[in-house]
C-alpha cells in the first residue's frame, strides 16, 4: 500500500509538472509576431524607398508561409554569417554624415543595411519576398535595432547582425515594434499595442547598430 501511495504521489507531481510547463510554454512562447494594427514606416526606409522603388513594390500574388526545411534554415544561417561578417557595423553619422541613411551596404553599414542585403540575397536564392519582412525593435538596453523576419510555417525567425544564430523572434531578448507586411513591403504593422508605435516617436524610431 505504501509503494502504492508513492508511486501514485510521484505520478500525480509528474502530472502537476509537465502542466505547469505547458502553461509557461504557452504563456512565453509564441512562434509568431502578434499583430496590433497599422504602423508608420521608419522615415529612413521611406527614403530607401525612395530611391529604390523596384525594392519597394508589393510582391503581387502573396506565398504562402515557405516551411523552414533543414537545408533551406542552414541556407538562412550561412547568409546571416556571410553578411555579419562581411559587412563591418558603422552608424550612418560616421559613415554619411546624416543620421539616418539606408542603403544596401559594401563594406560597412548600419544595422538596417544588413536587413536590406540579406533580404536581397535570401531573394535571390529563392525565398518568396513576402516571407522576408524588415522589422523594428527595441533592444536589452531600450535602443532601436532594425532585423529581418523570416515568416516561416514553424515561426517567425530572426537574422541580426548582433549574432549568426537565427533564433526564433521570441527567444531574442528584443520588444518586437514593427513590421512590413507580406502583402506590401510599403505597408508596415505593429507588433505591440502600445498607441506610441502608431504616432509619435516610434513611428520614426532611427534604428541602431
Amino acid at each position: 500500500m505504501k509503494l502504492r501511495g508513492l508511486a501514485t504521489g510521484i505520478f500525480s507531481s509528474l502530472c502537476l509538472l509537465a502542466l505547469a510547463s505547458a502553461v509557461g510554454a504557452g504563456e512565453t512562447g509564441r512562434a509568431f509576431e502578434p499583430a496590433y494594427g497599422k504602423a508608420l514606416a521608419p522615415v529612413g526606409y521611406i527614403a530607401f524607398c525612395a530611391q529604390n522603388g523596384k525594392d519597394c513594390r508589393p510582391a503581387g500574388q502573396v506565398s504562402g508561409r515557405p516551411a523552414l526545411t533543414k537545408s533551406r534554415f542552414k541556407l538562412v544561417e550561412d547568409v546571416n554569417s556571410l553578411v555579419n561578417a562581411r559587412i563591418a557595423p558603422v552608424s550612418d553619422q560616421d559613415l554619411y554624415g546624416e543620421p539616418e541613411h539606408w542603403t544596401y551596404p559594401v563594406d560597412a553599414g548600419d544595422c538596417e543595411d544588413f536587413v536590406l542585403l540579406k533580404k536581397r540575397y535570401l531573394e535571390e536564392a529563392g525565398l518568396p519576398a513576402s516571407a522576408l519582412l524588415i522589422t523594428v525593435v527595441l533592444d536589452e538596453k531600450g535602443a532601436g535595432h532594425a532585423v529581418l523576419t523570416i515568416a516561416a510555417k514553424e515561426g517567425d525567425y530572426v537574422l541580426d547582425n548582433r549574432r549568426n544564430q537565427v533564433l526564433r523572434w521570441d527567444r531574442t531578448g528584443y520588444t518586437f515594434l514593427k513590421r512590413q507586411t507580406a502583402e506590401d513591403p510599403r505597408r508596415w504593422v505593429a507588433l505591440t499595442g502600445q498607441d506610441s508605435v502608431k504616432s509619435g516617436p516610434t513611428a520614426v524610431l532611427k534604428p541602431g547598430n
